[in-house]
């Protein structure tokens, strides 16, 4: 028989977890989609109970994002400006009404290719910790994400938080995203970038595209590129030149390979120019 269970406190969703397999519901705006039509036939665990996994806190080490909280909380939470590109993306999430309660975590745990979350979040070293009745693991999301709808999580773990380091939390960034229209679009392509300038130098970068491969990517060679160059506009010209071997986009109806490839390009030095407060049209009137 199909179980239902809501239950109030984290250790009794854990330990539920450990009895026998369940599908997770928290937002429910991937859930009930990807049902369709089709009966359901798995026992649903809905951790809407769990107030305790919403909302953003800060220790000595982390900003602990729990797993419940909102693309809207996100957004409305005085966060550092290293956390500009997350909520640039959190309000490209579906619709004011989505971004009103879809979770956070769920979007890392659908594990789309297309997820706007995963580009922002990489660029500022995203951990996620999970949790069963016995222990509790953390991992960094690039190791957490392992292809298209599919993770690490383990049958009797739940996503409870994902944290940021605060030592990476400094700089500046943007996101840019690429769909086929302004609004409620699946990206074609989208990139995220975080700058450290210190005296007008680019001191560390960290660049991640999204939609290009079987799960984002950090862009090594382009974060190498940039370090050390003045913030200016200028700053494209390395991205445009820097080796972006980490990508093997696939073409789908949203576009061909060719065509995102060429887009990664143009997305990522629009993210760059933004992290340090110039645009595009600087980089042709330099």
């Amino acid at each position: 028989m199909i179980r239902y269970a809501k239950p109030t406190t984290v250790d009794e969703a854990l330990a539920l977890l450990g009895e026998a397999p369940w599908r997770i519901l928290a937002g429910g705006t991937d859930f009930y989609p990807a049902q369709g039509s089709k009966p359901h036939r798995e026992n649903v665990l809905d951790i809407n109970g769990l107030a305790a996994l919403r909302g953003i806190t800060e220790t000595e080490a982390h900003w602990v994002i729990g797993a419940r909280t909102t693309w809207t909380d996100l957004v409305r939470h005085p966060l550092p400006a290293a956390f500009d590109a997350l909520k640039q993306a959190a309000r490209e999430v579906g619709s004011v009404q989505i971004q009103n309660v879809a979770s956070m975590a769920g979007n890392l745990c659908n594990a789309s290719p297309a997820a706007d979350g995963v580009p922002p979040l990489l660029v500022l070293d995203a951990e996620v910790e999970l949790r069963s009745a016995a222990t509790t693991r953390t991992l960094p999301l690039q190791k957490f994400i392992l292809g298209n709808r599919r993770t690490e999580l383990q049958p009797d773990e739940m996503v409870t938080a994902i944290r940021v380091p605060r030592s990476v939390a400094t700089g500046t960034s943007a996101f840019v995203k690429l769909g086929a229209r302004r609004y409620l679009v699946i990206s074609i392509a989208m990139a995220a970038a975080r700058l450290t300038v210190e005296g007008g130098i680019v001191r560390d970068a960290a660049v991640a595209i999204g939609s290009c491969s079987v799960v984002a990517k950090r862009l090594s060679a382009v974060e190498a590129a940039l370090r050390g160059l003045p913030a200016n506009a200028l700053l494209a010209d390395a991205v445009l030149s820097a080796p972006m071997d980490e990508l093997s986009p696939i073409g789908d109806v949203r576009g061909s390979a060719e065509y995102r490839l060429g887009a990664a390009r143009e997305i990522v030095a629009r993210a760059v120019l933004a992290a340090v407060g110039h645009s595009a049209s600087d980089k042709v009137a330099a």
